[in-house]
């Protein structure tokens, strides 16, 4: 009886162990890692409390200059807990796994629940058209495909959901407050996520990829990450850092690139290619970018 259950604790390891193994294993086209040996040590500034100066470009490697002032610089700038912060949940307890992140960025976590990976980044976004008078900009398409905007929001109207039919009525009073912002994000968090950014934004091919644009895959559950600064050497090969929401709802982080750790927390992207995440494999995504 000793011996069977020997066998049976060690076939079961061994089934553990390969389901782990196709988890990560790449089995369609993987992106191009033919880069130089890299200290990735080096690479983190553990002082930094911006992207910007958490990590370090790698050696050979310039940032990409964007416009001060645009929505690139803006997310390049993000501020950032001080190192070694953990990734906490909406209800304050810390996420299960705490390996897969470098950074922590300054942005609260609503203890409803609702700011998840697709609403995290619709919050950044949002903040910054608020924060650059670019309010009359902010909108999102409900996963039903209908246009939800902050001016209508704030204006008082409230949408009617009945299963796929949803209209607009005037139902409170007019209020353009920073409260009623946030309440307006609640409601996109409800009725929008990754399928709905997945049908309404527009693809972006690799060759064009800037800061601010998002790989996804939409569904249920599906997940998105957005690019948060780039570099590019003398060949024109460019790399590109990470940052996500995630699902329970939880703090935003800068993750780790756990496949190739020469380059890590830096990633090369490509089109079709496997991107494996701290928490989700992409390997049928596509780039995206806000409007």
């Amino acid at each position: 009886m000793k011996n069977l259950l020997i066998v049976i604790a060690t076939l079961i390891t061994l089934i553990t162990l390969a389901a782990g193994a196709m988890q990560f294993k790449p089995v369609e086209h993987v992106s191009n890692t033919s880069f130089a040996a890299l200290n990735t040590a080096s690479l983190i500034n553990e002082d930094g409390l911006t992207i910007l100066s958490r990590v370090n470009a790698p050696k050979g490697y310039v940032r990409v200059s964007y416009e001060k002032g645009s929505f690139q610089e803006y997310l390049r700038n993000y501020n950032l807990k001080s190192f070694g912060s953990k990734i906490i949940n909406y209800d304050d307890s810390p996420y299960f796994w705490q390996r897969g992140h470098i950074g922590v960025l300054e942005i609260p976590v609503p203890k409803n629940g609702l700011q998840q990976c697709a609403d995290a980044l619709i919050r950044i976004r949002s903040e910054y058209l608020w924060d650059n008078n670019r309010k009359d900009e902010i909108g999102f398409n409900f996963t039903s495909g209908h246009y939800c905007s902050w001016e209508n929001y704030a204006l008082g109207y409230r949408p009617n959901i009945n299963g796929n039919k949803v209209t607009f009525n005037k139902m409170a009073t007019a209020n353009h407050s920073k409260e009623n912002f946030y309440k307006y994000l609640n409601l996109i968090y409800m009725y929008s996520g990754t399928l709905s950014l997945y049908n309404e934004l527009k693809s972006i091919d690799d060759s064009d990829l800037q800061l601010g644009d998002m790989l996804i895959k939409g569904g249920s559950p599906g997940h998105i990450v957005m690019i948060c600064d780039e570099v590019v050497n003398d060949k024109g090969q460019k790399l590109f850092l990470l940052f996500q929401g995630n699902t329970p709802a939880q703090s935003v982080h800068l993750v780790k690139n756990l496949v190739n750790s020469k380059i890590s927390p830096w990633y090369q992207l490509e089109q079709n290619a496997i991107v494996p995440v701290s928490n989700y494999i992409f390997n049928s995504a596509k780039f995206v970018r806000f409007k």
